[in-house]
């Protein structure tokens, strides 16, 4: 599985997880902000970047095992979590099944409960016949605020690319999974301190979902940034300060018990 680590060797390990149609490199903003305290460790997902595909579909279940299978690899026993939109999902396993690999939990653009299954089946069909080519500018345009997608710019040109570079078999196996997404059981067994993060002006995964998630997690904290689904790609400084003062509240909170 491929993976890039950034940070001091003697750092708390961060593991962060992105979106469907993504690779490691989404989160290029956040771990240039992050780098310099924490331990960052990023990977690709099945089908995406250069972690190959394997047959689809795919289901969460193994999508949370390939991340845990990662930090044996790398004898990590526990990490910091950070997930966007696919990852989110994938971190809502974790964070149920696997909560004592985690120190914290954060879940960001995301959702427990698929609402559109039928539009991701569109989507594989079309990425199956098609390519994932018709794909990519219908969700750019979910993925940003008009302003900052209008405003084109490296972050844009560098997540079109990455879209693009997205294995069909990848697409759809990961795909299926998010089509199939029904998880709102899993958050009520989740005991690992959890942050949501939230867009204002996210039409993929509402403020509203993330209310939702928040309400069922115990204790679970909420942040809202001024962009669409991907905050951590729009606003990378408010995200990576946002995540650095919960974990914060967590240790101070600790430090109290």
């Amino acid at each position: 599985m491929k993976h890039v680590i950034d940070g001091p060797a003697d750092a708390p390990v961060l593991l962060l997880a992105h979106g469907i149609m993504t690779t490691h490199r989404m989160w290029d903003g956040v771990v240039a902000a992050l780098a310099g305290r924490w331990r960052v460790l990023r990977y690709d997902l099945r089908g995406h970047g250069a972690t190959p595909a394997m047959p689809p579909p795919y289901t969460m279940v193994q999508l949370a095992e390939d991340a845990v299978r990662l930090l044996d690899s790398l004898a990590i026993e526990r990490a910091h979590f950070i997930g966007s939109s696919l990852g989110g999902m994938v971190g809502q396993q974790l964070g149920a099944c696997f909560g004592q690999r985690l120190h914290t939990l954060t879940l960001a653009n995301t959702t427990a409960v698929q609402g559109a299954p039928q539009a991701w089946a569109d989507r594989m069909e079309t990425a199956a016949t098609k390519g994932v080519a018709p794909l990519v500018e219908p969700t750019l345009q979910r993925w940003f605020t008009d302003g900052f997608l209008a405003a084109g710019g490296e972050a844009v040109e560098r997540m079109r690319a990455l879209a693009l570079t997205t294995s069909v078999d990848g697409f759809t196996g990961c795909a299926a999974a998010i089509r199939d997404l029904a998880q709102a059981d899993l958050l009520a067994r989740i005991r690992v301190p959890t942050l949501v993060i939230a867009g204002e002006h996210d039409s993929a995964t509402s403020p509203v979902e993330a209310q939702f998630i928040r309400q069922w997690i115990p204790g679970a904290q909420l942040v809202m940034l001024p962009a669409a689904h991907q905050s951590a790609v729009e606003c990378p400084q408010a995200f990576a300060a946002a995540w650095e003062r919960f974990v914060l509240s967590v240790q101070i909170q600790g430090d109290k018990t």
